[in-house]
Parts: structure tokens; sequence; C-alpha cells
């Protein structure tokens, strides 16, 4: 086992720590393969009931892929790094549709920063997922910021979202509390960060025809804490809904340039820093990934991954904003007004004919 990925069994439970803290718990294609090789060798193994998957530190269940890695790799010469990059996001997409149709329970801890790949090992697939949020939760799938899009299954989730909450968050790439990802419908219970050891204890002892029942009573006192109803989502649900229902990034924007309020001004504020490219890829993609399957949504971005690094937004967002710092991509095109929709349409033509797809046996 890698030391930045622990596992353990307790009882009938299966535990993987992911254990990288001064990297923020970014994801490494040794860490998704160690991950992969325990899921499927704990799928079968009728002793353990279920999986619970969780962080070593307080900080951060898992901020996303290594970055600095894409921008390493990605400037480097084809055979030295494509490769690798390549490897990277076929094992970690093919990873997500492993959770996604895990046949056990699976329940992610998701206390502290959670955004991009991380939010790939935590949305499995509804029938089996536990998804648990604490009062230091931060979500995100911010990948607009840095040139990319909401990978990892995220056109499949954020899709399914309630009412636009998906479109808002992938194409702003706006982090979010516990009691929002309880309203959009993207964690199913809050329980104190204080109160996780004492959880943990329920779920290792716990039967698995009465795990979620278990959760959802542990968890019952402390619901006023995270008020879906109350949360900032929940208060600017209708403008969001309002603005963000269009299919197209220009009509968005005019949107919301029509609109006085704060949110409107807020929304327009942050969209501007964004890459007017991969927001508009972004959003075709979440119209697109909404009558998908899992398997098909993932094919979907192991394409629209490959055209992101052929165009280099994402090695001019990771320098900006890892590497160099200084805030200022120099995105390509600079403004929305220039985005064709030949441009966006690109991103979904298919580097390979499907017999030869990376992710052709997803079914």
């Amino acid at each position: 086992m890698s030391d930045l990925v622990l596992a353990d069994i307790s009882g009938h439970t299966g535990i993987i720590t992911l254990n990288r803290p001064s990297a923020l718990n970014s994801l490494t294609l040794d860490m998704v393969r160690t991950m992969t090789s325990t899921l499927l060798d704990w799928r079968d193994q009728s002793g353990i009931h279920y999986v619970m998957v969780r962080s070593s530190s307080e900080k951060v269940y898992c901020a996303g892929g290594d970055i600095r890695f894409f921008h390493q790799k990605g400037k480097a010469t084809a055979t030295e790094g494509a490769a690798l990059i390549e490897d990277f996001f076929t094992e970690e997409y093919a990873l997500n549709h492993l959770i996604h149709q895990y046949p056990k329970p699976y329940i992610a801890l998701m206390d502290g920063v959670v955004m991009g790949g991380g939010m790939g090992i935590a949305q499995a697939g509804p029938a089996a997922r536990i998804r648990i949020v604490t009062e230091r939760t931060k979500m995100a799938m911010p990948e607009v910021g840095i040139g990319l899009f909401p990978d990892v299954g995220g056109g499949y989730f954020l899709s399914r979202a309630n009412g636009q909450l998906g479109t808002y968050l992938g194409v702003t790439g706006e982090m979010i509390g516990a009691s929002d990802a309880l309203y959009a419908g993207l964690a199913d219970v809050f329980v104190p960060a204080a109160e996780l050891p004492a959880l943990q204890a329920v779920i290792m002892s716990s039967s698995a025809d009465r795990l979620r029942d278990a959760i959802t009573h542990f968890a019952m006192p402390f619901a006023s804490q995270a008020d879906p109803t109350n949360s900032r989502l929940a208060g600017m649900r209708a403008s969001i809904d309002q603005h963000f229902s269009s299919d197209s990034m220009n009509e968005l924007m005019t949107s919301l340039s029509a609109d006085a309020s704060k949110f409107a001004g807020k929304t327009l504020e942050i969209m501007r820093k964004r890459s007017p490219l991969m927001m508009s890829v972004t959003l075709s993609q979440l119209r697109r990934a909404a009558t998908m399957t899992i398997g098909e949504c993932l094919r979907m971005e192991r394409t629209m991954v490959r055209r992101c690094f052929e165009h280099g937004e994402v090695i001019e967002g990771v320098r900006a904003l890892a590497i160099d710092k200084d805030h200022a991509p120099n995105w390509n095109p600079a403004t929305l007004a220039v985005v064709t929709p030949e441009m966006v349409a690109h991103f979904f033509e298919s580097a390979w004919p499907a017999y030869a797809h990376p992710l052709r046996a997803l079914n």
C-alpha cells in the first residue's frame, strides 16, 4: 500500500484514508491506482460489507488532482509528459466509474475541503452512497478557474443537482458549505466534526442492512445546525434558476447583466475571471450529460480533457494559479464574444474511434 493512501479493515468496514495532507490530499496516479486496487479487492470479499473513505487531515478531504503534475507533464515532451497525463485521467475516470457502480455502501466523510477530484471519489452512485458533511466542509468544482471543466463525472452529478444549481456551480466554480451541499443534493447528512469519531464507531458496529438508518439516526440531533432551507443557495435559488437555465453563455451573461441585483453583480464579477472558452464548454457539457449514463459521461469527459491539453488553456490556468501565482491568466480566447460554437463543439469530437476509446469498457 502507498503511504499516501492507507487501507484498513475494522470488522465489516473497509476504511480508506487519504494521507497526503501537505498537498491537500491532491490525487496522484499512484493514489488513484491504490484506491482502485483496494476497492476491487474489497468488492469481492464477503466479509467486507461497506467502505468508508476519509482523510487523515482535519482541513481537507481531497482538493482534487495534482495540478502541478498537470502543468509539469503538460509542458514536457510528448513521450515524457503526455503518456502520464493520459494514464492519470483514464485511470482516475475508471476509478470514478467503479465508485458509481460499487455494489456495497460507500461512505464519504467529506470533512474539510472537497474539490474537483475529491468530488469524484465522493459522489458515488445513488443506491450505495452516503455523503457526510461537517461545518468544515468547503465544496467546489472550480475547474473553469484553471482552464478546465468539471470532470470526474461532474457533468453527471452537477446536471442532476436540484434546479440549475449544478449549472451555477459548474460555470462559476463557486465554493459552498454544508447546508448548501445538502440543499443542492450533493450531500446526504450533516454531522459536526467533533462527532465524527463517535459516528465512525457507529458505522463500524452497524450491520449492512441497518447502516443508512444508523447514520441518519445519529445525525438527526444535528440537523438544525446545517438547515438546507436556510442555506445561501436556497436564498439565491430563484435567481440561479432564472439566469442559468439558458443553453447559451452569451444569453446567460446578458440575462445577468440586465439584473441590477447584488447576486447578479457578484456573479458577473466572478465569471469575468474565468476562462470564457471553458465556461462555454462546461455549459454544453452539463446540457449533454443530463441524459447520459455515468459511463457515457466519463467517456465524453475523457475526450474533453484530451482537447483541453491540446488547446493549452489548462496549462495557462494552472500557471497563473499555482506556478507563477500572478492570478492573471491569458485566456484564449480572452473574451466570450470571440468564442464560437465551432470552438466549443471541437471539445466533444472524440480523439478515438469508439472501439479504441480508453474508457470503451465502461457500461
